[in-house]
């Protein structure tokens, strides 16, 4: 499976398909030398303003590690941090994972009452949510606020299309998707979005922590006006 940086011209494009978003005009980076120029000029952090303005949790019901149905519509009214992993992906998936997880133990205070996370599998046909659990446990995930989440490959593909991407398995098994993270806001709009191969983990957890700080100015000026 490549990795986010890793994409070239002889590289077919799967999950990485994200029409306006930074994550395409990286790949038209890595093939015209004009758009490289462009793209220099850009934050090397790994963060990026959001182009997409999608709701990225609509009422789409998955299944999470406990075999429990989970709406995305439900996560509202708070920061979510989503990733797109498979069980059995190798090194990348577990580095997403492993950056995930020190974003949760950093804000464990908040971690739950005040923002969730989410990974979706891009291997639905083979990730049931016992072996999602399998994957949580074995890299001592504290699933509390922290949601794996499965469905069926026509659902997936629905949630994906909503952060305009698509998977597509190659002849090997691997499924090919980008090594991105997305940061939504309460009403399921993306934030930020994270190259997970360079964002450093403190990033996202300032990122979070803004978001977080200016929920209870939003609460109050809603509550004022009426």
């Amino acid at each position: 499976m490549p990795e986010f940086a890793s994409y070239s011209p002889d590289v077919p494009v799967a999950i990485a398909i994200r029409g306006k978003s930074i994550f395409a005009q990286l790949r038209i980076a890595m093939i015209a030398m004009t758009v490289i120029a462009i793209a220099a000029c850009r934050s090397n952090d790994g963060a990026y303003d959001a182009f997409n303005q999608a709701d990225c949790l609509p009422a789409i019901s998955l299944i999470d590690q406990n075999g429990r149905p989970v709406s995305l519509a439900s996560l509202k009214g708070k920061p979510v941090v989503v990733d797109f992993i498979y069980t059995s992906c190798p090194r990348p998936c577990r580095m997403l994972t492993h950056k995930m997880a020190r974003v949760a133990r950093d804000l464990r205070p908040k971690f739950g009452s005040g923002f969730a996370m989410v990974s979706i599998t891009v291997d639905p046909e083979h990730d049931t949510p016992a072996k999602l659990a399998e994957y949580a446990n074995a890299r001592g995930i504290d699933t509390t606020g922290w949601f794996l989440l499965t469905g069926s490959p026509k659902d997936i593909d629905r949630v994906l299309s909503n952060f305009q991407l698509r998977r597509r398995r190659d002849p090997d098994g691997t499924v090919e998707h980008i090594t991105g993270v997305f940061l939504l806001g309460p009403e399921g709009q993306e934030l930020r979005e994270y190259d997970g191969e360079v964002v450093k983990t403190s990033t996202i957890a300032s990122d979070i922590e803004q978001v977080l700080a200016r929920q209870p100015a939003a609460a109050a000026t809603e509550e004022a006006s009426r």
